[in-house]
Order: C-alpha cells, then structure tokens, then sequence
C-alpha cells in the first residue's frame, strides 16, 4: 500500500491542486469545443440545416432555437467554460453549462456518442465541486474565501468515475467482432493516406494491435495511474492512446479531457508544484462530510454501474436491437450500414413511397435506416405531417441492415404500421427484427 499515494479514506481534506487544475483544463477545453463546433460546421449541420432534429424521445418540446439562434447558444456555453477556467462566476457557469449541455445532449441523437454523455456526467459533477476555491478569480475578487483543501471524497470521485467508463469499454469489447478486429479493420480504410500514421494503418496486423490493444488498455490503465509504481507508464500510454484515438479518428476533446483526468492521481504537491507555481505543501486535515452527502455519492455510483447492464433486460443483441446501448459506455463497438423504403398507406389503400432525403439530412438518413429508435421517430413525422394535411396513414418500413460488414439482415418488420404503435423504453419492441439467415439469399 506504500506504493498509493492518493487518499484512501473517505474522510479527511486533501491538497486540492488536482481539482482546480482539472477545472482550469476542463473551462478551457469544453470553451474549444463550444466554439470549434461553430467554426467546423458542426453546429451548422447538426442544427441548422435539418428540417427536423431526432431528439430523446419524450422530449418533443426540446427543440434547437430559430434561425441563428443556436450560434449563440453554443458562443454563450463557451463563454460558461472561460469563467470556469478563470474561476470566475464559477458556480454559475458551471451550472449554466450543464443545463445548456444537457439540453444539447438531449436535443439530437442523430450525432449521439458516449462522450457527449460524460461531457452531462462531468457538467453536473463540476457544478457541485468546490473547484474555485484557489487560484481563481472568485477568490482574488474576494467572491469566495481561499481554501488550498478539499474532501478526499471529491477526488475519489473523480477516480471512480473514469473507471467506470474505462472498465465498461474494456468489457463491451470482449465480443466476437471486435476480438476479430472487424469495426477497426473498416475505420481505417481510406486513411492510409494520413501523414506519418497512414502506412501503419494499412498494415494487416494493425487492427488486431489496436481492437486487443485497446482491450488491455481500458482495462488496466485506471490501476497503472493508482500505483506509484506504474503511474509513470500509465501517464505515457494515456498520452500514447489519446493522442492516436484524436490525430486517426478526430472525436474533438474526449482525448484530452482523458490525459487531464491524470492530475487525480498525482498528489497536489506535485499538481502545484508543476503546474501551479506553488511550492508550498498542503497538510491533511481531519474532517467529513454530512453524511447525506456520502449517501448520495453512493447512490450516482450504483445508478452509474447498473445502468450500462440495462441492456441485459432486453432480448437480443443490443447491438442489432440498440435497446440499452446509449449512456453504458459501449463506444466504437459496431460500423452499421443499411437501406429503407418508408411505404404510406392511405384510407383508400393507395400507398406512397416516400423518400427520406426530401426531409432528412444525408446522415439522419443513414441512422434513420440503422437505429430503430429513430426509424420510429421518422415514421411519426410522417403520421403528424399527413395528419396536418387531414388524412390518417400508416406508416410501414422495409430495409435492411448489415453491421460491422456481416450480411444485411430484416431489421423492421415490414408488416408492422410504425405510425400505429406507441415507444416503450422499458420494454422490448416487438417490430425489431432478429437476424434472419434466410435474408443471405436475398443479398
């Protein structure tokens, strides 16, 4: 146990050098991708152009704003991550960001990815830190009192965070085609023109070192960081892995946001000292939290550790199904390709062949037809726009779906009126269709 050098006990203030260094990396790096989303379109593709945004469902009156309006919505969160940086404002912008980011997240799925949901994770958990509390201008303007101290327990929270979501990915990798390097063979090719990395990516034996390497990795890098011992490799391989996940496939500053997870592990002298310019060592000092405040730390982690297994609850392979796979960490795991045909049929019988491109975006068009959640969202745009005209319709779906290059499979019951059926997210939609070998001949 020599060999720990972070807190061990529940109890107690530690140097809080770790958590004001991660919220001066945390303010500046969600500002770069407020703003960065602005200048590369992003927000523009995302928000802007589409006729139509597939929010969570339940959540019809979250709607992006008008016009221009989203411009200054994501300048305004930018902003919030400056005054976090700065420390000024702190509690107030951290909390504006995670009302605003949140709002974001849950606007739009056709862009989803894990780490849009630990940017809401990690949003909440600064709004109650007390990460101001030096070197901050809330504390140069006297806005707040100095305190160079903070409970044990807000940096093991930080730690038990990032090792849910490293030891999660790590599981959900152990799969058949991920084993078989089949999703990260297909995310390389085209690349091999990239400078310096693109000869190794074409290699063959590529693959396989990053599908299993990247098992490995997420599954010990959590344990090499908490021993002094192996800390020094831990920090080099983060720095290793990150770097490569952002120069190959480009995923803004999830890879950075990790590297600047490493300040927990390192003791708040040496936070200070390196990046501080403080020498001064700070004591521990006995104390606890009320013990409400435990309760409620232990209550986000059960919810955290049980809600990635949900999918357990669904039959299938929630991989085909999606039933569970948004918010449990199972990240880069399947490359879905797929076609549909949306049929509306009339009171008359007579039917109509509608054509997603004439409301949906070239990649809402490409979840539309690989994401059940949403081809059912598609199909009630349709009910509310023929409803509008005055006309019941049914909607029905025909299509098919191939992931991670396996042969195109039914995904939707083509006899099923999606127009006519209500969403339940708590249990299984029966119009999800599983593999069907027969469907081979037809290919």
């Amino acid at each position: 146990m020599s060999s720990l050098s972070i807190p061990f006990t529940l109890s107690g203030k530690m140097d809080n050098a770790p958590l004001v260094f991660f919220r001066m990396c945390y303010g500046f790096l969600v500002a770069a991708e407020c703003w960065g989303a602005i200048l590369t379109g992003w927000v523009k593709r995302a928000f802007i152009i589409p006729q139509y945004t597939f929010h969570f469902i339940g959540l019809d009156w979250l709607q992006p704003l008008p016009g221009d309006g989203m411009y200054y919505y994501f300048i305004i969160m930018g902003l919030t991550g400056i005054l976090m940086m700065l420390g000024l404002f702190y509690r107030y912008a951290a909390f504006t960001f995670f009302l605003m980011w949140t709002g974001v997240y849950l606007m739009q799925k056709t862009n989803y990815n894990n780490h849009y949901y630990l940017l809401v994770l990690l949003s909440a958990i600064m709004a109650i830190m007390p990460a101001h509390k030096a070197n901050s201008l809330d504390v140069k303007f006297g806005f707040v009192q100095k305190d160079l101290r903070c409970y044990g327990v807000y940096i093991w929270f930080f730690i038990l965070q990032v090792l849910i979501v490293y030891v999660y990915a790590s599981i959900n990798k152990i799969n058949p085609d991920w084993l078989a390097a089949r999703p990260v063979d297909r995310w390389f090719v085209g690349k091999a023109h990239y400078p310096v990395v693109g000869p190794i990516l074409s290699q063959d034996w590529f693959p396989y070192f990053v599908a299993w390497g990247g098992i490995i990795y997420d599954g010990l890098i959590v344990f090499l960081f908490l021993d002094k011992r192996t800390r020094t490799l831990g920090f080099g391989l983060s720095i290793f892995f990150n770097l490569f996940n952002s120069i190959v496939f480009q995923i803004g500053i999830f890879p950075y946001l990790m590297i600047a997870f490493s300040a927990f592990f390192y003791s708040g002298e040496t936070i200070r000292r390196r990046f501080l310019r403080k020498r001064s060592e700070v004591a521990h000092q006995e104390g606890s939290l009320p013990s409400y405040v435990y309760l409620g730390f232990a209550m986000y982690f059960l919810v955290q550790i049980l809600l990635p297994l949900r999918h357990h609850l669904f039959p299938g392979d929630v991989t085909w199904t999606e039933e569970g796979h948004r918010m449990s960490w199972r990240m880069m795991l399947r490359q879905k390709s797929g076609f549909q045909k949306f049929l509306v049929e009339h009171e008359d019988g007579s039917v109509d062949k509608v054509n997603p491109s004439e409301y949906l975006t070239s990649k809402q068009m490409r979840k539309v037809a690989v994401l059940p959640d949403m081809t059912w969202q598609f199909a009630q745009i349709l009910k509310q726009e023929y409803a509008e005209r005055g006309e019941t319709v049914k909607v029905f779906v025909e299509g098919k779906v191939s992931v991670n290059g396996s042969p195109f499979h039914q995904l939707i019951d083509p006899d099923v009126d999606l127009a006519g059926v209500s969403w339940n997210r708590f249990s299984h939609a029966e119009w999800i269709t599983p593999p069907n070998e027969d469907d081979d001949k037809d290919n």
